[in-house]
């Protein structure tokens, strides 16, 4: 099993060869830790002077409630079109082809009390040479996601022990206002149909990495 210190290695080597930037994706199911890792990446790879290591997160491309609301998806947000994929594509392509510039990109954010995304809320430097990204449907192959592959280096697929993924979800559904009831309600059912989707993605991705 890989430890974390692999990890660091192998995320570093993606720059190794002196490209100005690579971008590194982290798939897997709700719930399985990807942002945990993804910041924990970001926050231990060393590193002299400016900042090199980026975190941009796919959450920032929900669509909005009311959007979700003229759509009619509202009832099952989280799933692949309630997502702006085509636009989270054009966001990694830009930080890719303004590598080495000297603007700093802004990218949306999601706001997990209002369960909205947040315009301009992440920035990117012009240093940061390695981007972490992390979501969902980052191997998927239907609709916009197969672009949104094609901007990434290197994809890893997080996953862990299913017990320990369902009871994350349902503590985090609840914490941000759902009663326990619709919280594990909406795990078993939305929510659980993304991660089996998810899930047919895993032999794609160009590692599996298990967490706790």
């Amino acid at each position: 099993m890989l430890t974390f210190d692999d990890l660091c290695l192998r995320a570093r080597s993606l720059v190794a060869d002196g490209r100005p930037r690579a971008i590194l994706g982290i798939a897997g199911s709700p719930g399985a830790g990807k942002t945990t890792l993804a910041e924990r990446l970001v926050r231990e790879l060393p590193g002299d002077g400016a900042p090199w290591v980026a975190h941009v997160p796919m959450d920032g491309f929900h669509l909005a409630d009311a959007e979700l609301d003229r759509l009619g998806r509202r009832d099952r947000k989280g799933a692949p079109d309630t997502f702006d994929a085509a636009g989270y594509a054009a966001l990694l392509r830009r930080l890719r082809e303004e590598a080495g510039g000297e603007d700093t990109v802004y990218a949306p954010g999601f706001e997990r009390v209002l369960e909205q995304p947040l315009a301009g809320a992440v920035p990117v430097p012009p240093t940061a040479r390695l981007i972490v990204t992390e979501g969902n449907y980052l191997l998927l192959g239907s609709g916009a996601w197969p672009r949104v592959r094609s901007a990434l280096d290197e994809v890893w697929f997080c996953e862990t022990d299913e017990e320990e993924r369902v009871r994350r979800l349902v503590a985090r559904h609840e914490e941000f206002g759902k009663g326990h009831a619709e919280a594990v309600a909406w795990v078993r059912g939305t929510d659980q149909r993304n991660a089996d989707l998810v899930a047919a993605t895993r032999d794609r991705a160009d590692l599996v990495v298990r967490v706790r």
